[in-house]
């Protein structure tokens, strides 16, 4: 009986099994294969085409001694945590007004939401205008009387990165607002009777009962922020192309002129690795606390 059930299951949903082959196939060789690949690569002297010639770690040594490293791995750091916790921030509190019913709730949902229609590439040309000093904010404030005004963060290599996340918290801001709204509409409106009725404050309800009822969306918010985070690069390129000087580089922009400018594949591959490397660091406790912790309940 149980040899007979076998082949049952065996062959139920079988179309969608084979249906599934190309993309496994495409996962295992491109991916995991291209990662692997790199990751061997980059222990090796390879320059415009790839050597075999292996050097151990001295890709490594090069890179976490090159300043336009270091700086961009400050950057990244800045970048990503302001970008975190502000994305979250205004994406909630845009989502719990919107959520209040207001009139023109459709409008003001598209009106948030269309940057994000919009490339990086789109995105940073616009900010690039708008905080020029030239005829930017600085040059409509100062036109309107305040002459001392400044704010030209794309020009100062203090706070550059600044003007990179003003821009890129435009342009995010609206998903994770339309994220948060959804989860919100899910919440049950008993919830909400219940707590006026207890007296209990809106922002208590808010942040000890509705929050956590949250939790599955605000890991989709928090996993579609940190890629973003990580995959920077065209927003960079478009508003200041790493300047001034280095101020502004990032990670992926250094693997990218590692790689296709300065013709050096084994110094790119050792950044892409380092990058990959990051992203496993954070990924996997967070996958062994998700899932490993229900698995043991």
């Amino acid at each position: 009986m149980a040899a007979a059930a076998r082949p049952a299951r065996w062959h139920r949903n079988l179309s969608a099994k084979v249906a599934a082959i190309p993309m496994i196939a495409t996962a295992l060789v491109v991916f995991v294969g291209g990662t692997a690949w790199t990751v061997i690569y980059s222990f090796t002297n390879s320059k415009l085409l790839p050597r075999e010639k292996f050097v151990g770690l001295a890709q490594y040594d090069r890179l976490w001694s090159s300043s336009k490293w270091l700086i961009s791995i400050e950057n990244l750091a800045i970048y990503g945590a302001l970008s975190l916790v502000f994305s979250l921030l205004i994406g909630f509190i845009l989502a719990a007004l919107l959520d209040q019913k207001i009139r023109f709730e459709d409008t003001f949902r598209t009106i948030l939401l269309y940057p994000f229609a919009l490339s990086f590439i789109v995105t940073g040309l616009a900010w690039q205008w708008i905080l020029n000093p030239d005829f930017g904010i600085q040059h409509v404030v100062r036109s309107l009387g305040w002459d001392s005004f400044a704010f030209d963060p794309l020009y100062n290599s203090d706070i550059v990165i600044y003007g990179l996340l003003i821009a890129g918290l435009w342009q995010g801001t609206g998903l994770i607002m339309c994220l948060m709204l959804a989860g919100l509409r899910g919440i049950d409106e008993d919830i909400w009777k219940a707590s006026k009725i207890d007296g209990i404050p809106m922002w208590k309800t808010y942040l000890f009962i509705v929050i956590p009822m949250m939790r599955g969306i605000l890991v989709t918010a928090v996993v579609l922020i940190a890629s973003g985070i990580i995959k920077l690069y065209d927003l960079v390129v478009a508003q200041t192309g790493g300047g001034p000087g280095i101020a502004s580089e990032v990670p992926a922009k250094y693997v990218y002129d590692a790689m296709f400018l300065s013709q050096n594949l084994g110094q790119g591959f050792a950044a892409s690795t380092m990058m990959l490397l990051s992203v496993v660091i954070i990924v996997v406790p967070w996958a062994y606390l998700e899932f490993g912790g229900k698995r043991r309940g």
